[in-house]
């Protein structure tokens, strides 16, 4: 199992930005939902990587977060809420918001195998990178080609010219997102 525990950054100078990343990560499978465990923090757990990756591309887009993932058992039967789960993954999704308050690119992640979580953790970080430094117009940009439209019709969508989105999806690195992705969400799974 996985457990993503997330810390706003900054949280005292500025607003509470738990309600808007709850309901931007809603419609992401869980096993458990994402719920509010203290002050600026929230928590979820999954079962599936790829869905964590996906969890990961949010919050990174959404932009003041520590993000913690925890690899490893849960006591079962699961609790109906999240914030009462217990067992390793959440333990090692503790450590890691912690880890990840640290990170130049924060997040962090833990498990079992200190080895293929630090690759996981690589990948992860690359992913927040990639997502994390682009610009308005290269958000836009992606928002638009991932409601999978050609690059024309997103151009069209955005009032630029097809060369001027051909650049801005250059510079958001829009063609190194899905194979960072893919990786991600290999390297979770080795860690599993």
């Amino acid at each position: 199992m996985f457990v993503m525990t997330t810390d706003q950054r900054q949280s005292r100078r500025d607003v509470d930005r738990v309600p808007e990343a709850v309901a931007a990560l809603s419609a992401i499978p869980t096993i458990r939902s994402f719920d509010r465990t203290a002050g600026d923090e929230f928590q979820a757990v999954f079962d599936s990587p790829g869905a964590l990756t996906d969890a990961i591309v949010i919050l990174a887009e959404l932009g003041p977060w520590s993000i913690g993932i925890g690899i490893g058992d849960v006591e079962r039967p699961l609790p109906t809420q999240t914030r009462a789960g217990r067992g390793a993954a959440f333990e090692r999704a503790r450590i890691a918001v912690t880890d990840a308050k640290r990170a130049p690119h924060p997040v962090a992640v833990v498990g079992a195998d200190p080895e293929t979580a630090s690759s996981a953790q690589t990948a992860a970080r690359l992913l927040v990178l990639l997502v994390g430094e682009r610009s308005e117009a290269g958000r836009a940009a992606v928002r638009e080609m991932r409601r999978e439209r050609t690059q024309s019709e997103a151009a069209a969508t955005l009032g630029v010219t097809p060369q001027a989105m051909s650049q801005r999806l250059r510079a958001a690195n829009w063609y190194l997102e899905e194979d960072t992705r893919m990786l991600v969400t290999r390297l979770l799974a080795d860690a599993r």
